[in-house]
């Protein structure tokens, strides 16, 4: 099958440039990829065109750093019985149960046809949250546990149900789609940029600057942007690296309060609260919102901001580094966290786990070397953490080695930064490529996103569509507590730290 091929730092793809396989050409093709490791998906998604469904793959070629781009047309109404490729590549299932889920689409032996999201303007109408249809095991000695959709803390809503033999959790099914917010479809409301951007940084509270970076990302690749890196590039990486950093702190202070670890806990709570002053201190929002803009910034870093970064991040860093020596010398931690909610190498690969989850479990991907953007592979040549034991432990201490190189990273491009030199003003108002595809892929801090847009023959945005990395990994955290005992679910569930919001678009 024929592609096309491009890479994440060109600009868009005219959309009569994309080939046009049959289904069964696209099926076999990409079953026979996906079958290596190399590959993955980055997007895959349909969208009417005219009077057919037309779906769109992005394969992800993490050796050649290729963006591999591909389609396929069925007829709109006529709701066919299509090969499943979650049969045999797992990481298929969340995006062909939303082209189920939308439009109505069968695919043949797909071993878990159940809703997404349960979106407004669903093909199946009779579908709901109240008939969501959760697996079950018969047996005299087995009981389900139901925790949510609400829950005691201040969190968004998520129904999980246990199926335990005792205490031994033998199958945990996460049933998500609470919020309806209709982000995608806000997006092509209209054509305002600023609207857009704003709501592009709401997708994932916590992921603000990395969700707000990949719509920049897209909107400057529809104008014509590619080539090497900017001075915005290298402050919208800073931007970055400090939301990591201030994401992987609280969640290491997270999960030491779950074990009642109140050292750390109190520690990281003090220096996340460092951390995101700091960019409060730079931008006005503590989570980086307002900070990133198309085409250019309202916030240019000055010699007295870079002056307070650098001072405080090198702070961070030192005090961060003792309170993971701490950890690592803590029996009794290392007691709960070592050998708990494991999940094996083969596993993570197969359900395409994105992020430091699945580095933890010796999956290397990482969009920063795979598929580099603005400064990353030229001024910051990023050599990714990879454990291979798959536990809680070892996503702990990726965080640790995350935040700790994030730290290092900041430092070395705040040398880099000219203030003399002027940063552009965003732009609200740019011209945009017609019947195009733009996408913006970028690592946070819990992984892989990817932004897509489809551009009409006037260049407005008709389609788009969006992968937050939570998409991926709450299956993971499903997997990890197989075989647990039930109250060793709250620190797995800490370990990923996933994103309602991100997944209930």
């Amino acid at each position: 099958m024929h592609y096309y091929v491009t890479d994440n730092r060109a600009a868009c793809v005219p959309l009569n440039e994309i080939p046009t396989a049959g289904y069964a050409e696209f099926y076999e093709d990409l079953a026979e990829r996906l079958a290596d490791e190399r590959y993955h998906i980055g997007h895959y998604f349909a969208l009417p065109d005219g009077d057919v469904l037309r779906a769109y793959c992005l394969l992800l070629d993490d050796t050649e750093h290729r963006v591999l781009v591909a389609s396929y047309a069925i007829g709109y109404y006529d709701t066919p019985l299509l090969p499943s490729l979650t049969a045999r590549h797992p990481q298929v299932h969340p995006f062909e149960r939303e082209i189920t889920e939308r439009y109505g689409v069968r695919f043949a032996d797909m071993p878990w046809n159940k809703p997404l999201r349960f979106p407004f303007d669903r093909y199946d109408r009779s579908s709901s949250i109240d008939n969501y249809p959760f697996y079950t095991i018969e047996g005299a000695s087995l009981h389900e546990v139901n925790v949510g959709p609400i829950h005691a803390g201040i969190i968004e809503p998520g129904a999980f149900r246990f199926i335990c033999n005792g205490e031994q959790v033998l199958h945990l099914e996460i049933a998500l789609g609470y919020q309806h917010r209709g982000v995608e479809r806000t997006m092509t409301a209209d054509d305002n940029v600023l609207r857009q951007t704003l709501v592009a940084e709401s997708v994932a509270g916590d992921s603000a600057v990395a969700h707000a970076t990949a719509y920049a990302q897209l909107r400057e690749k529809l104008a014509g942007k590619e080539g090497a890196p900017t001075p915005l590039d290298r402050e919208r990486a800073i931007a970055l690296e400090l939301e990591r950093m201030a994401m992987h702190i609280a969640d290491t202070g997270a999960l030491c309060m779950d074990v009642g670890y109140q050292l750390g806990q109190v520690a990281c709570e003090a220096l996340r609260t460092v951390t995101i002053n700091t960019t409060q201190a730079w931008c006005g929002n503590r989570f980086g919102k307002g900070l990133i803009r198309p085409f250019g910034t309202n916030h240019p870093l000055t010699d007295t901001t870079i002056d307070l970064v650098r001072r405080n991040i090198a702070d961070v860093r030192r005090r961060y580094d003792e309170v993971r020596h701490d950890i690592k010398s803590s029996p009794s931690l290392l007691s709960r966290f070592e050998q708990c909610g494991i999940v094996p190498r083969s596993e993570m690969t197969r359900i395409g786990g994105v992020g430091p989850a699945a580095r933890a479990s010796g999956v290397g991907r990482d969009l920063r070397t795979s598929h580099p953007w603005g400064v990353y592979g030229i001024e910051i040549a990023h050599e990714p953490f990879v454990k291979q034991q798959g536990d809680v432990m070892a996503r702990l201490m990726m965080r640790c080695r995350e935040t700790l190189q994030s730290a290092d990273y900041v430092l070395r491009l705040l040398d880099a930064c000219d203030p003399a030199a002027p940063l552009p003003s965003p732009d609200y108002a740019p011209a945009a490529r017609p019947d195009a595809l733009a996408f913006g892929l970028v690592e946070g801090w819990r992984g892989e996103i990817c932004h897509v847009t489809l551009t009409d023959a006037q260049g407005a945005l008709r389609g788009y569509k969006i992968k937050d990395p939570s998409l991926h990994n709450w299956l993971a955290l499903a997997l990890a507590v197989r075989g647990e005992g039930i109250s060793d679910f709250p620190i797995c569930n800490k370990s990923f730290n996933l994103s309602y919001c991100g997944h209930d678009l």
